[in-house]
C-alpha cells in the first residue's frame, strides 16, 4: 500500500496536465499508448523525489489507519524503516470513464514489482516486540482518480478522489528480523490481515482518499450512509469440526467494513456443529451497489487464538430494498483463493435493507401504490422512505397461523421402506408445542392442519418445525426447518417449500398468515 500514497504525490499534478489530452484521445489506441509511455517516463524521472517525500507522509497517514484495523493480538504497529525503493510503478492502461461539467473520472491500470525497504515495529498484546520486514511486494490493480469539482483556475480541478476500482492483487511476504515468524502462533496471519484490511477498506471503491488541491469544502465527496442493513444470524449447519476431542465451539464475526467498531461478534455455542444463534445486527451501508457483507465462523479456543472454520460473502446489490432475503451460504476456507473444496458447512442469514431515501431507478416497496403491511405503515415516512429510529421502537406482536400442508420425499424409516410421519411446531421463545396427526406408511404425507401461535416479539423469534417418525415404542427424529418470522410480517400471507435440515431428503410445504398487533416499547420504562 505504501507506494500508492507515495506515487500520489508525483502523479496528481502530472495527470492533471495531461487530463484534457487524455479526454480527447481516449478512443484512439495509438494515442493512448503514447500517453502511457509519457506517464511512465515522467514517473521514472520523478520517482526518487516521490520516494524521498513519501516516507514521512506515509508514516503520518498510515499508522493511525493501522490502529483502526489491527487484530486483537496486536497492541500497536509502527514504521521503523520505510523507503519505496528504486523501481517505479508502471501504467499499463488508461481510460476516461465519465466526463461532465461536474468532474472527470480516470482509471489507470498499474503494475508494481518493487524493492522497498519496509520494517514494521510490532508490539503484541503479550508484551513482545517484533521487528517485521515486509518483502517481495507485488501489486496489480486499477487506480481510479476522480477529479472533482472542475474549477476555473489551474490545475482546473478542486480535489482528487483516489481509490482502487476493485479489490486488487497485493502479494508480499513477512519476515521477523533476526527471528522466526512462527515464534508466536497467529502473529503472521494477524499482521497480514491488518495490512490487507487496511488496503481494502481505505482504498477499494467506494472508499476513497480525498486530496484537496484548491482550498475549499469537499465534504460532498466523502462517503456517506445511504441505508441500513438488518442481519439476522439464524444458524449454521454441518460445520467442520476443528477439535480432536468433542466438537467445535463456534461463534460468528460479521462486517461490511472490517473496522473493529463496526464488526459484530455473536455468542459462542459450545460443543455444537449445528448452532442456533438467532441474533440480530444492524450495519450502516454507504454504497449498496458495491459493498458486501462478510461472515466468518470461528472455533473458540479459549486463551489460544480462535481457528477459522469457514467464511462467506453476500453482495448487497443482490438484496432488494425492503424485501427479506433468506439465504444459506456455503462456507469456504478463503474468499479470495478457493482452492480448498472440502465442505465446511453452511450459515443461514436473513437480510433486510432499508434505504434512507428513495433511490432513483429502484422500486421502493413503501411506495403509495403498493399495499402496506402493518409494520410498513408504522415505518413509512411522507417521502416514501424508512424511519429507522421508529423501527427500533416497535415490538411486533400478533398471531401467526401456520398451515402444515404436506411433505415430499421424506426418507424411509422402517424395514418396509415407509414412515409414519408427524410434525411438531414451536416458537423458540415460547413453551407451547403443537403437533399434527400421524400419517401412516407414506413418504409423501398430507396433513392440511392449521395452528395459531400468539407471538410477543416476532422480529426476534424463530419458528422451529420438526418432522418425526412415529413408532410403537417411541419416535425417531427425521429433520427440521428453522424459520424467521420477518417474511410473514412484511408480506402478511404466503406459501413456500422448505428443505428438511438433517435429513437425507425431504421437503415441507407450509402456508403462513400473519395478523399483526404492533405496539411500541415503553421508552420511559426502558430508560
Amino acid at each position: 500500500m505504501a507506494f500508492l500514497f507515495g506515487a500520489l504525490l508525483g502523479l496528481v499534478l502530472g495527470v492533471g496536465v495531461v487530463m484534457a489530452f487524455a479526454r480527447i484521445e481516449n478512443s484512439r489506441a495509438e494515442q493512448r499508448r503514447q500517453l502511457l509511455k509519457w506517464l511512465n517516463q515522467e514517473l521514472v524521472k520523478i520517482w526518487p523525489f516521490v520516494n524521498e517525500a513519501a516516507s514521512e507522509l506515509i508514516k503520518s497517514s498510515v499508522e493511525p489507519v493501522f490502529e483502526q484495523y489491527k487484530s486483537f493480538i496486536l497492541a500497536s504497529i509502527h514504521f521503523s524503516k520505510l523507503t519505496l525503493g528504486t523501481v517505479a510503478p508502471q501504467f499499463t492502461g488508461v481510460q476516461i470513464l465519465d466526463s461532465d461539467i461536474a468532474g472527470i473520472t480516470m482509471e489507470l491500470d498499474m503494475q508494481w514489482d518493487g524493492n522497498p525497504n519496509i520494517v514494521l515495529d510490532i508490539q503484541t498484546t503479550l508484551g513482545i516486540s517484533l521487528p517485521v520486514q515486509v518483502k517481495n511486494i507485488g501489486f496489480t490493480g486499477t487506480l481510479r482518480l476522480l477529479f472533482k469539482p472542475l474549477v476555473a483556475e489551474l490545475p482546473c480541478f478542486g480535489a482528487v478522489c483516489v481509490s482502487l476500482r476493485e479489490k486488487s492483487k497485493v502479494d508480499f511476504t513477512l519476515k521477523v528480523v533476526g527471528g522466526e515468524m512462527t515464534a508466536i502462533p497467529g502473529i503472521s496471519d494477524a499482521i497480514e490481515g491488518t495490512i490487507r484490511d487496511t488496503i481494502e477498506d481505505t482504498l477499494t471503491w467506494p472508499n476513497r482518499i480525498i486530496v484537496p488541491i484548491v482550498p475549499g469544502d469537499y465534504s460532498d465527496l466523502e462517503l456517506k450512509p445511504v441505508g441500513l442493513l438488518e442481519v439476522k444470524l439464524v444458524e449454521a449447519r454441518d460445520l467442520k469440526n476443528k477439535d480432536l476431542v468433542g466438537k467445535s465451539d463456534p461463534f460468528a464475526v460479521l462486517y461490511i467494513r472490517p473496522l473493529s467498531a463496526k464488526t459484530k461478534k455473536s455468542k459462542t455455542i459450545n460443543n455444537d456443529l449445528n448452532p442456533i444463534w438467532n441474533e440480530h445486527y444492524e450495519f450502516v451501508v454507504e454504497d449498496s451497489s458495491t459493498q458486501h457483507l462478510t461472515v466468518k465462523i470461528y472455533d473458540d479456543e479459549g486463551l489460544q487464538p480462535s481457528e477459522i472454520i469457514g467464511c462467506a460473502r453476500v453482495d448487497l446489490s443482490d438484496v432488494m430494498p425492503g424485501k427479506v432475503k433468506d439465504v444459506w451460504l456455503e462456507l469456504v476456507k478463503d474468499l479470495e483463493i478457493q482452492r480448498d473444496k472440502k465442505p465446511r458447512g453452511q450459515v443461514h442469514l436473513e437480510l433486510l435493507y432499508y434505504p434512507f431515501e428513495k433511490q432513483e431507478g429502484v422500486s421502493n416497496p413503501f411506495a403509495g401504490q403498493i399495499q402496506l403491511t402493518s409494520l410498513e405503515k408504522v415505518l413509512k415516512t411522507e417521502s416514501n422512505g424508512y424511519d429507522v429510529n421508529q423501527r427500533k421502537n416497535v415490538i411486533t406482536r400478533g398471531v401467526l397461523s401456520v398451515t402444515v400442508i404436506s411433505a415430499e420425499d421424506i426418507p424411509a424409516m422402517d424395514v418396509m421402506g415407509k414412515a409414519d410421519p408427524f410434525v411438531v411446531l414451536y416458537l423458540k421463545k415460547g413453551e407451547t408445542k403443537k403437533k399434527t396427526r400421524v400419517v401412516t406408511e407414506t413418504l409423501n404425507p398430507i396433513w392440511n392442519q392449521t395452528f395459531d401461535f400468539v407471538v410477543e416479539d416476532a422480529l426476534h423469534d424463530l419458528l422451529i418445525v420438526e418432522v418425526w417418525d412415529h413408532d410403537t415404542f417411541g419416535k425417531d427424529y427425521i429433520g427440521r426447518c428453522i424459520l424467521t418470522l420477518t417474511r410473514a410480517i412484511l408480506e402478511g400471507e404466503f406459501q413456500d417449500t422448505y428443505v428438511l435440515q438433517g435429513a437425507k431428503s425431504g421437503k415441507l410445504n407450509l402456508h403462513f398468515k400473519w395478523t399483526a398487533q404492533p405496539i411500541y416499547r415503553d421508552r420511559d420504562r426502558d430508560q
